[in-house]
């Protein structure tokens, strides 16, 4: 019988370990994110991953709010987060400090994710409102756009779905390596 792991179990980092730690470095950028609950949802999924930073653009909520914290269960002191008035703002930040800028969009020229090879420097990841998707200003200052394959009627996910999918994939491999180093 395969028992579940008990919460005392699961070598949690405390919320100081967390921010001392290494960081994933990936950056995620919230494109006029309107939705409380994806964007805790967000949040949550970059503390499971250790990543670097959320950029919070233009409409997207931010901490402290109960909506949030309702899907982010405590991610939002543990996920470092900064506001932008504009997505364009942030890109140009992110450029400006070497990051290379990937929108996660459907695009007549795109990456399917499955092929996408991270480069070797740090990345952003910019995720699109849940009606509109990544504004096409947003997807021309991008270095490319990576795309999700999708097999059914819909053709979209939700966002957070789409956050962790994506990270998963980048990451999987070094996250596997790192746990068999336990």
């Amino acid at each position: 019988m395969n028992q579940k792991t008990k919460n005392e179990d699961l070598e949690r980092l405390s919320v100081d370990e967390f921010i001392s730690s290494q960081k994933q470095p990936i950056v995620i950028v919230l494109d006029n994110v309107r939705s409380l609950n994806n964007v805790g949802s967000v949040f949550r999924t970059a503390d499971a991953f250790l990543i670097e930073e959320i950029m919070l653009c233009g409409v997207t909520g931010s901490p402290p709010n109960k909506e949030i914290e309702k899907t982010a269960l405590g991610a939002t002191s543990t996920v470092k987060w900064k506001h932008y008035i504009t997505t364009k703002d942030s890109v140009d930040f992110l450029k400006q400090n070497n990051y290379k800028v990937f929108a996660i969009e459907q695009a007549e020229t795109k990456i399917w994710l499955s092929e996408f090879k991270a480069p070797k420097q740090k990345i952003a990841l910019v995720f699109g409102s849940e009606v509109y998707g990544v504004d096409q200003e947003i997807i021309n200052i991008c270095d490319g756009v990576i795309e999700i394959p999708q097999l059914g009627t819909k053709h979209s996910l939700n966002i957070s779905v789409s956050v962790g999918i994506v990270l998963w994939e980048i990451l999987k491999i070094n996250l596997l390596k790192n746990k068999q180093n336990l």
